[in-house]
């Protein structure tokens, strides 16, 4: 037997080597985003200091009550959590070169709402139970449609409302295009 909360392409190759006629049972149709998550994007012209500024007038302008930003490279999480923090925002950085402990810690500091954002890597999109997130904050796009889908379904969790915001650069804007062909949706 193997059970599988996802299955992205590179792990149903792998099965797909060591199962022999398998069967799968599926609970909900891939790609499916919640119905109570708003989704919207702000396009820039994609210059990395324009993008962190739009970050920062989102956080403030928006009723965040807890927020995750995700980036695709862990040196983006450290960059975009430094900017966060040195503008006074109450943030947390989160991705896998960080030890077991940090992490754990780092995570029940969000969800006990001790820091308010948290930056991190995709290794938060998928697997992680955190409770009442209000916002997310896709600073960069992601290259594989259903990691869009995962990040954005932090929020609007349990009957819950929540908004997904993309920050779209000029070079990103086809993998929102094949994000939306995939999830379905107009964002």
């Amino acid at each position: 037997l193997f059970f599988s909360a996802t299955m992205p392409p590179e792990i149903r190759r792998l099965a797909d080597k060591f199962l022999m006629n398998p069967k799968e049972i599926s609970v909900d149709p891939p790609a499916s985003a919640a119905q109570t998550v708003t989704q919207g994007l702000l396009k820039l012209r994609g210059a990395a200091k324009e993008k962190r500024a739009a970050l920062r007038k989102l956080a403030n302008s928006e009723d965040v009550k807890s927020a995750l930003i995700f980036c695709n490279r862990k040196r983006d999480v450290d960059i975009v959590f430094r900017s966060m923090e040195r503008h006074g925002f109450s943030v947390a950085a989160l991705h896998g070169d960080m030890a077991q402990p940090v992490r754990m810690e780092t995570l029940q500091k969000f969800k006990d709402g001790t820091v308010q954002f948290m930056v991190c890597s995709d290794v938060a999109a998928r697997g992680l139970d955190i409770p009442a997130v209000s916002h997310v904050f896709n600073f960069d796009v992601p290259s594989n449609p259903e990691d869009y889908v995962h990040r954005i379904g932090r929020t609007g969790r349990a009957g819950r409302s929540g908004k997904a915001v993309s920050l779209v650069s000029g070079r990103e804007i086809f993998l929102m295009q094949r994000i939306q062909r995939y999830a379905k949706v107009r964002v």
